[in-house]
């Protein structure tokens, strides 16, 4: 009989995993797209302090680059590791996917990486230690290492969304997957958003410039830089949204929170009062306000749209092939991967899964709340909170609330078993397993005490 290539599952009580990747991932964006942002920054007003004979920019590069070298390179290199352990864990058949795809797009972003690094430091230490020719080409370099590594990690993002169109699933060629439908209008939108967050955290640091006058010109510069890529985003935004998969588009018009256009509206005036404050009264900007408007960034702006761009993703995980819960759901001939539907259809999900526990593999009677715990951990727990109480679309809400096994089994039975709802994957679970899941859905409704009682038999399983 056949096995699925599935690893054990990662569950974290009450937010899931795909908060535990959301909070650093957002955390993590922040970080490297203020630096990438801020590259160009420094580049344009070391090439204006120069032609304009103005020495005094330089102080401002060198203390917001100081100012990066902790917000963007310690943020950014704690958070970038931590979204590599929390999505391995949580998602490790999408991780593998995307490296078995992009191994060398990787390893080529790690190189300008590299470069970056090290040229953000070699840019910091050395102005005004070296002749200005040399350090402005060391600055630009900064810059062009910045712009690659976004350039290569939007290729293997954007096709996270999707690949786009058939070809890739027949050749499975790395540039058919790179060179998607989505790559050119995220990259875009990404690179305005730069502009709009390179400004914002740069105005914690001009907060802090002494000379009325100095401080005046830098602040209407970033101001002009932010807006103009705060301006950009509006088009660009609905050039993204032509490029999503249709599941996608479904999403975005029927299941995102009600008041998110309301939401983006807020957010987009809020930053242009800010950024028009900015630029027009400079002398009267305190640094704590200017560190709230960036925190306000982080909460209200990346957070909800992290979060929306994870949700337009579902079902999949990967290249619309994978779905969120590791299950393969379509042939990839170009790959040679097959999918898994028709044999869980054939046996179902807990004897062909290598971590499920041998006293779990068929269900009695006694077992049965113990088997459902199982399999909604490993099938649904990726996008859901198995607690009554949780915060990522707890399951038993889902339903109501009911403690009604028959009226879940109604929908595993249906929708769940056939895949006929767009953002949800097909779970073809056999007759037993889907009276397990509904009970144990049925059950968890009760409270959280029924869920505490619960308890795991094995560790692969938490």
């Amino acid at each position: 009989m056949e096995i699925l290539g599935m690893y054990p599952t990662w569950y974290v009580p009450y937010i899931g995993s795909g908060w535990v990747m959301g909070i650093t991932g957002t955390i993590h964006i922040l970080a490297s797209h203020t630096s990438i942002g801020a590259a160009f920054l420094f580049a344009l007003l070391e090439t204006k302090a120069y032609r304009e004979g103005k020495p005094w920019l330089l102080d401002y590069i060198r203390r917001y680059g100081i100012f990066l070298l902790i917000f963007s390179y310690i943020w950014g290199s704690v958070t970038g590791p931590g979204i590599w352990y929390s999505t391995t864990v949580a998602s490790p058949r999408g991780i593998s996917g995307l490296i078995h795809n992009f191994v060398w797009v990787w390893a080529t972003e790690w190189v300008f990486f590299v470069t970056e690094v090290i040229g953000v430091y070699a840019l910091v230490y050395t102005i005004g230690k070296i002749d200005a020719k040399t350090h402005l080409k060391l600055t630009w370099l900064f810059a062009i290492a910045s712009l690659e590594t976004l350039l290569l990690i939007i290729g293997i993002l954007s096709f996270m969304m999707w690949p786009g169109g058939d070809r890739w699933y027949r050749t499975g060629s790395v540039l058919d997957g790179f060179y998607n439908l989505n790559i050119f209008a995220q990259m875009s939108m990404r690179a305005a958003f730069m502009c709009v967050a390179a400004a914002i955290v740069g105005s914690i640091v001009v907060a802090g410039v002494k000379d009325r006058a100095q401080r005046t010109e830098i602040a209407r510069f970033i101001a002009k830089m932010g807006g103009v890529g705060l301006v950009a985003l509006i088009p660009l935004f609905f050039w993204y949204v032509q490029t999503l998969p249709p599941n996608a588009k479904i999403i975005l018009a029927a299941r995102l929170p009600a008041y998110t256009p309301q939401l983006l509206i807020g957010i987009l005036a809020t930053t242009a009062f800010y950024l028009v404050w900015l630029a027009w009264k400079p002398t009267w900007l305190p640094g704590p306000v200017a560190a709230a408007m960036t925190a306000f960034l982080l909460l209200f702006g990346l957070w909800p749209e992290e979060r929306a761009r994870e949700s337009l993703r579902k079902p999949y995980v990967a290249g619309q092939y994978i779905y969120g819960n590791q299950v393969i759901s379509r042939d990839v001939p170009g790959k040679g991967v097959r999918s898994e539907i028709p044999a869980m259809r054939e046996h179902g999900l807990l004897a062909l899964h290598p971590f499920v526990p041998a006293d779990l593999k068929e269900i009695t009677p006694q077992n049965r709340l113990e088997a459902g715990r199982v399999i909604a951990a490993i099938a649904c727990s990726n996008c859901h909170s198995l607690e009554k109480t949780g915060l990522l679309r707890p399951l038993p809400a889902k339903f109501g609330g009911t403690t009604d096994p028959r009226v879940v089994r109604a929908f595993l039975d249906g929708p769940l078993y056939t895949g006929a709802i767009p953002y949800m994957p097909a779970i073809p679970l056999s007759e037993k397993e889907r009276d397990a899941l509904a009970y144990f859905i049925a059950h968890s409704s009760e409270g959280p005490a029924t869920l505490s009682a619960v308890k795991p038999k094995s560790p692969e399983i938490r």
